[in-house]
């Protein structure tokens, strides 16, 4: 009995000497797009709390209180960069963070400026202030995505370095995604004549993919959804989607659509489907993850330029 006794003390000892079960690394992320890739990324080994949610503006976005004890309990906070988050200084010091926080774009080389932005193939019928010193939509070209993807990997390796197999084979696993999406793109896109590719949607959120896959994109509002657009840049989009016989204007997922339904009305171009810019959908809608948004984007593109339709 006493040996029994002994045996159990002795085993119930070592349970409490054994490690705690690994707990998934705490990751804030500012917006569903970088939620998603973290997610993609971290697998099971993080626990990603997103701020800006599902079909959430993250332009115009006001953090709360809930924000900032999230980032006080983190290990990581990953945003985009480039202007996006005007807010996050802010947050950050309220929530008195202080740890690493990865910043998706660095290494990309970003758009800047009107000039850049039409000499890419996207133009600009908005003269008012962007508010971006950058355009922050990076993630609309998925050579990009790669950027994002790796610098995330980094952000987690280095504050969870015994997990970093796990990540690495995520990682690798996430990358081969975007390379088959990539190869759609390109493929869908390609029968489609340069000159016919053009495409108007609520605002400037589109000038990577312009760039990247050779179509033109026409907005009302700017790099941010918080500008106004002035009478005369309405008029002047609706002359040249006119002159250009544009067959659809696209709502955003974020955008209020009445600007683009006046668009319709005056022109004939009909509302296209919904696209997907700035945040995906809800788990339940068609652009869930960041590989489903770039297919649901594609599909109405396509859709919209195709010679049949």
């Amino acid at each position: 009995m006493k040996r029994t006794f002994a045996a159990s003390l002795a085993a119930a000892l070592a349970l409490f000497a054994l490690p705690a079960l690994a707990e998934p690394v705490k990751v804030v992320a500012t917006f569903t797009i970088l939620g998603d890739m973290v997610h993609q990324i971290g697998g099971d080994e993080v626990a990603v709390t997103t701020l800006v949610g599902p079909n959430g503006d993250a332009h115009v976005y006001e953090p709360t209180p809930a924000d900032a004890r999230a980032l006080s309990g983190a290990a990581l906070v990953v945003t985009n960069g480039l202007g996006m988050e005007g807010w996050m200084d802010r947050l950050v010091k309220a929530s008195g963070y202080k740890g690493p926080i990865t910043v998706t774009s660095t290494g990309v080389k970003p758009i800047a400026g009107e000039e850049e932005h039409e000499e890419a193939g996207h133009d600009h019928d908005h003269g008012h202030e962007h508010g971006h010193a950058f355009d922050p939509h990076a993630w609309q070209s998925v050579a990009n995505a790669r950027i994002y993807a790796d610098n995330i990997l980094k952000g987690l390796i280095a504050v969870a370095p015994d997990k970093a197999d796990a990540l690495r084979a995520n990682h690798a696993a996430f990358r081969s995604k975007l390379d088959a999406v990539e190869t759609e793109i390109k493929t869908a896109l390609k029968p489609i004549p340069r000159k016919d590719r053009k495409i108007v949607t609520s605002h400037d959120a589109f000038g990577y993919y312009g760039k990247t896959y050779g179509v033109t994109f026409l907005a009302p509002v700017g790099l941010s959804t918080e500008a106004e657009p002035a009478a005369g840049d309405i008029a002047k989009l609706i002359r040249q989607i006119k002159k250009d016989r544009i067959k659809a204007v696209f709502v955003e997922n974020i955008a209020d659509p009445r600007l683009l339904e006046q668009i319709s009305r005056e022109t004939g171009a009909r509302i296209g489907g919904r696209v997907y810019s700035d945040a995906l959908s809800p788990a339940d809608g068609p652009a869930a993850t960041y590989i489903d948004m770039m297919r649901q984007n594609l599909q109405q593109f396509v859709k919209a330029l195709a010679p049949s339709s």
